[in-house]
């Protein structure tokens, strides 16, 4: 039988838990061992502006309720604060508290060194290719939603 090659998809799901392990690992370092993956890909949502619940939900393809439990848990160990929306009090937002924030930079300067590191590995041409293709928009829907994004 034929052995493929493995397929894009394969290819970065496992660049992208390699760096996931590299930043678990050096949260746990810093002392934000408390932090868990599903966590790290909250907090990768809200750049420094509340997000609503209902957004977050969509953006990591899970439940409302899922997004709430785990909202309930980061506010439980003081990362993340929930707001009410100034433009519908229905709405509910999260938003990083101090803690929050102060975890999110470390994360941040984690990432630079996680890329100086893979950029050393690969060479910076490469490097640079490789981020400029992920950055592309992939479809028309990508282009539309990035738009609306930024």
């Amino acid at each position: 039988m034929k052995k493929t090659a493995p397929y894009l998809r394969q290819l970065l799901l496992l660049r992208s838990e390699w760096m996931e392990d590299r930043l678990m690992a050096n949260a746990a370092k810093r002392g934000y061992a408390d932090i868990t993956p599903a966590m790290a890909r909250l907090f990768a949502y809200l750049a420094g502006k509340p997000v609503a619940l209902s957004d977050l939900a969509r953006k990591l393809s899970v439940s409302r309720q899922a997004v709430h439990k785990l909202a309930l848990e980061s506010a439980r160990m003081g990362y993340v604060e929930f707001i009410t929306s100034e433009t519908d009090a229905r709405v509910k937002l999260l938003k990083f508290t101090t803690k929050g924030r102060n975890m999110s930079l470390t994360a941040e300067n984690d990432l630079i060194e996680i890329e100086r590191v893979l950029a050393k590995q690969l060479g910076s041409e490469r490097m640079h290719l490789l981020k400029e293709a992920l950055a592309t928009p992939w479809s028309s829907e990508d282009k539309d939603r990035r738009r609306t994004e930024t």
